[in-house]
């Protein structure tokens, strides 16, 4: 019964292949000696597309794409967790617009990846998965780390493929690229096989072909293995085209951007709201600055958006969004979506009217009909909307409106400022931390969140000092996220600050990376909002429900932890309130000089947030 099943199954198989092994025969210039392998095909892709890093964990299946990849002069980071990998290919995606690399080793390795990879794809970055998988003769055999990889990949990539021979490496990751670029961008998988990285002398080692069996159905299966070794190398190291091919998105026609401008010069009271997606490449961030600063219309900016008009703009609004929104006449969402961000639609009113502009349609239309309906609808590009309204627009400054604006923001944060509580004097007051923080912030710091409570706290409070200098994780609002969008961002920018907020849960996600972090002499500052609690559930279970269940943790040393990794600890407490100015200048002072540092700060309870849970 066995022999039979073996006749069966190497039948099926041989059928499509025998006729491709005789057709490549003549193009089959490999031997025994020969070093060259796909990784090398992998690496020399990658390296004609413009990626100077890869972010990894090492694993067997993988090891000749990063071996390639160095020797191509392609920095390999090799991280303490997969899913730390893919945060940070997707953060140095956004912040350089280029393709993020990360490589990950069969099985586990890849479903390490899979909630940073569903990420990427909610903050619609072009992201670049190279998954090892076990030889393709053996899958579905029980070889080590064997999963139908390529179903799990399905729902959260745009693009998944796996590579069945050496020759469609260059074409396929070519492909993969492009649409990971191209229309609304977002990750793509490729999954690579022992058998098309590793060289022809090892893979014919493995598949032990003898060469003389004995037996008739010995011969056969190695006539076979021979077939199919010869498919798998056939013409596998021939010229071939590495470019990169060219990327589609869509633009708004002239007739809409015309429809648009008369909506414009009837509104006396336009908002516009920025979303990721503006950021997102291949968009010019001081371009799309200049744009609104030309327009004079003021402006909400979320996620990625952050920052982009700097740290004292007129024309940025930061507080009372709900409030702006049900006074507007005009309202312009560029990028950003009617989700759970914006009540769904409902926090919109019903008598304005709407420019909806959003690359995927999907998300163009979210929610449209029940709560809100758009005037236009534009599937395009968002950013080069708003450049080309401005080069056909004048100015549509309206002072009375802005004015009023602005002097509620005013108002709000003279509010905010007086709820400071300087009065504990074990525990720090989170509002007031993070005020003395934003004093002194470097002009050319990188801000990252990873956290709750404390992280929306101070998205109230601090300021990024300019385009592509904050980065948290979208609408999917994953923690975990700080350490690799860390070393994303500090591969971007190798001068810059870059300054991790933690939230005490969420730093419990990625700690272990200051391993990292010392390892690859990439210094970050990270603080922690060390509360003592999971304080974003806790607000409203508590009340709700009355009880603490799962919501407590501890005062950690945090800081202990560091230290024992290689970088710098510091603790900062109620009894420090008179000098967290100069204790937090310190910090950044210890990362120029190159070391990683970790602030723990202790903060005490606030009401500041209540009633804020987004569900």
């Amino acid at each position: 019964m066995l022999m039979c099943a073996s006749i069966r199954l190497t039948y099926r198989n041989l059928v499509p292949i025998v006729p491709n092994a005789f057709y490549y025969k003549s193009f089959f210039k490999i031997s025994d000696d020969s070093n060259e392998n796909g990784g090398d095909l992998v690496a020399k892709v990658l390296k004609d597309h413009g990626v100077s890093q890869i972010f990894t964990l090492i694993g067997g299946h993988i090891s000749p794409i990063l071996v390639a990849a160095e020797k191509l002069g392609i920095r390999v980071i090799d991280t303490r967790h997969e899913v730390t990998c893919v945060f940070a290919a997707d953060a140095f995606s956004r912040i350089s617009g280029k393709i993020g690399v990360a490589a990950v080793t069969a099985g586990p390795g890849v479903t390490n990846t899979i909630t940073a990879v569903k990420n990427a794809q909610m903050a619609e970055t072009p992201l670049l998965l190279l998954g090892g998988a076990t030889a393709s003769l053996l899958k579905g055999r029980g070889s080590l780390q064997d999963i139908d990889q390529m179903n799990l990949l399905k729902s959260v990539c745009k693009y998944n493929k796996s590579v069945t021979c050496v020759r469609h490496l260059v074409p396929v990751l070519r492909e993969a690229i492009q649409i990971a670029y191209s229309h609304t961008p977002g990750p793509v998988f490729v999954e690579l096989p022992l058998d098309v990285l590793y060289p022809y002398k090892f893979v014919k080692q493995e598949m032990k072909i003898k060469d003389n069996p004995k037996g008739i159905f010995p011969k056969i299966m190695n006539m076979y293995l021979k077939f199919y070794l010869r498919y798998q190398f056939a013409a596998a190291f021939a010229e071939r085209d590495t470019s990169p091919l060219p990327v589609y998105f869509p633009v708004a026609s002239d007739s809409k951007i015309s429809q648009c401008q008369n909506l414009l010069r009837e509104s006396k009271r336009p908002l516009i709201l920025l979303g990721s997606q503006a950021l997102i490449p291949p968009t010019a961030a001081e371009k799309l600055k200049k744009a609104l600063e030309h327009l004079q219309i003021p402006c909400f900016l979320g996620g990625m958006a952050r920052g982009l008009l700097g740290q004292h703009s007129s024309l940025h609004i930061r507080q009372k969004r709900r409030e702006a929104l049900q006074e507007a006449d005009l309202v312009i969402l560029a990028g950003s979506v009617c989700d759970f961000r914006l009540s769904y639609g409902r926090i919109l009113n019903s008598k304005s009217k709407i420019i909806a502009v959003n690359r995927d349609k999907s998300q163009l239309y979210k929610n449209s009909g029940v709560f809100w309906k758009p005037t236009v609808a534009i599937q395009a590009c968002s950013s080069d909307f708003i450049i080309k309204l401005a080069e056909k627009s004048s100015s549509y400054l309206q002072n009375d409106w802005l004015s009023k604006l602005q002097e509620r923001d005013r108002e709000t944060e003279a509010k905010n400022k007086e709820k400071i509580n300087k009065n504990d004097s074990r525990y720090l007051d989170p509002i007031h931390l993070l005020y003395e923080l934003e004093k002194i912030l470097p002009e050319n710091v990188v801000m990252i969140a990873d956290g709750g409570d404390f992280v929306a706290t101070s998205s109230y409070i601090l300021r990024p000092r300019g385009p592509l200098r904050w980065l948290d994780p979208g609408a999917f609002g994953t923690l975990g996220v700080g350490a690799g969008f860390a070393l994303g961002a500090k591969l971007c920018y190798p001068d810059a600050h870059v300054l991790i907020l933690y939230g005490d849960g969420s730093c419990g996600y990625s700690i272990i990376e200051f391993d990292t972090f010392v390892r690859h002499k990439l210094p970050v500052v990270a603080i922690v909002g060390n509360d003592a609690c999971w304080t974003q559930i806790a607000r409203e279970q508590i009340p709700r429900f009355h009880s603490d269940v799962a919501c407590n943790l501890a005062f950690t040393d945090y800081h202990k932890v560091v230290d024992a990794l290689g970088g710098k600890g510091i603790i900062l407490s109620g009894d420090d309130i008179t000098h967290l100015e100069s204790k937090l200048t310190a910090a950044f002072d210890l990362s120029q000089g190159g070391d990683s540092v970790l602030v723990n700060a202790l903060l005490g309870k606030t009401d500041f947030r209540s009633g804020s849970i987004s569900i």
